[in-house]
């Protein structure tokens, strides 16, 4: 059998409906990417909670929020205005560590989810910038599971993103073009931003 590196979002999912998606995808990993692995609202989500559900269902659990969550604790990643940029936090150490636990894992052959908060991954950092990093260096694609358990590729993505950026109408752009802009402005109005005080 193939192994598969998804990423799924629990946003408003019922605890049990996450634990049948990660069964019918035959999950043997799940790699907790959240910089705050907690939930103000779903507490089903909170890291020891989830770790013995997951526990019970023959899953195991990693958290990797530190080295590939959407947040750091460097100045030197963040522009003036305070917010995160992703094409630094890419070509960190700490990033390339998690990666590279990633990479250890599917090479023993087990299917693993990136697990983040948001319903949508085209408005989440597992697609935006782990997602994006593994496209272009040559590891297993990612595979989204959408809210209803349906699949979306990162390539599907990132093409749905030009579309909700309204960019297919630029005859002089290139398809690679369009959906660097779209990811440009898709990750400007999404990333991470620090709080000032006033």
């Amino acid at each position: 059998m193939s192994v598969n590196l998804y990423s799924i979002g629990y946003a408003t999912k019922p605890l049990t409906k996450f634990m049948a998606q990660l069964q019918g995808f035959e999950m043997d990993v799940v790699a907790d990417v959240r910089s705050v692995p907690y939930s103000a609202a779903f507490h089903d989500y909170h890291r020891e909670p989830l770790q013995r559900a997951l526990r019970q269902q023959g899953i195991s659990y990693v958290y990797l929020g530190k080295e590939l969550g959407p947040r750091s604790t460097n100045p030197a990643h963040y522009d003036e205005a305070g917010q995160v940029q992703y094409d630094r936090l890419q070509r960190s150490n700490n990033f390339l560590d998690g990666i590279q636990r990633i990479r250890a894992r599917l090479a023993k052959g087990l299917n693993i989810a990136l697990l983040c908060a948001e319903k949508d991954p085209a408005f989440c950092h597992r697609s935006l910038l782990i997602g994006h990093h593994l496209a272009r260096a040559n590891v297993l694609p990612v595979q989204h599971i959408l809210f209803d358990g349906e699949l979306e590729s990162q390539a599907e993505l990132e093409q749905r993103l030009v579309s909700m950026h309204e960019l297919g109408q630029d005859l002089f752009a290139t398809a690679d073009d369009l959906t660097k802009l779209a990811y440009k402005r898709q990750v400007q109005a999404g990333s991470y931003r620090k709080a000032f005080d006033s």
